[in-house]
């Protein structure tokens, strides 16, 4: 996560780059997209469910009302293990995590009114922490001028540099580097700061 300091210097950068053009930033840091609780309860209740047949393999006998109360503490102590997030983790298929992910990505686009600024030149960077996730969405005045192509490889070079655990300047450069694309196709012709500067933490 970024600092206060490190937060200061990217509403600048921000600030900067949309001095330079019509289009509107906004930068959304999520800790995560969801709290996954009913993927992690339905591990718990599986692997409880497994126990019973479990125990008739075993060489002692067990009377059928001990399964029943041995089931019910292990879904219990499952379900709260399962609640440490590293474990929730592993346990949400990627495919769901990116799922969710997008999702909250596309609703704070709506939710920071990306899709009402003039000429719909707005632009979300979207990082989603414990999913890994990053996407850039723009709005149509934007999409027409800039391919998805152009904006995958920013984000490609965005999630090299968080691997290498520079987070603060990763954003830093993301956002330098759509400033550029953002300059070249929508050029600065009016004052404006429709929307804040600031990142925004969920």
């Amino acid at each position: 996560m970024l600092n206060a300091a490190e937060r200061r210097k990217l509403a600048e950068t921000i600030k900067e780059v949309e001095s330079r053009t019509d289009a509107e930033v906004v930068t959304v840091l999520a800790h995560q997209s969801d709290n996954y609780l009913y993927i992690s309860t339905l591990w718990a209740a599986f692997l409880s469910l497994l126990l019973a047949p479990l125990i008739q393999l075993l060489p002692w006998w067990i009377e059928y009302s001990q399964v029943f109360t041995l089931q019910w503490l292990l879904f219990i102590a499952l379900a709260v293990l399962f609640r440490w997030r590293r474990l929730t983790m592993l346990l949400v298929p990627k495919k769901v995590k990116f799922w969710r992910a997008s999702n909250l990505a596309r609703r704070q686009f709506l939710e920071h009114e990306l899709h009402s600024t003039k000429n719909r030149l707005g632009l979300l960077i979207f990082v989603s922490q414990a999913e890994h996730y990053v996407e850039i969405l723009a709005d149509r005045g934007l999409a027409e001028q800039i391919t998805d192509e152009t904006w995958q490889e920013v984000v490609e070079n965005f999630i090299r540099e968080i691997k290498k655990n520079k987070t603060p300047g990763a954003f830093i450069h993301c956002v330098e580097r759509c400033g550029e694309l953002l300059e070249e196709a929508a050029p600065a012709t009016v004052i404006k700061n429709e929307l804040p500067n600031h990142l925004v933490v969920l």
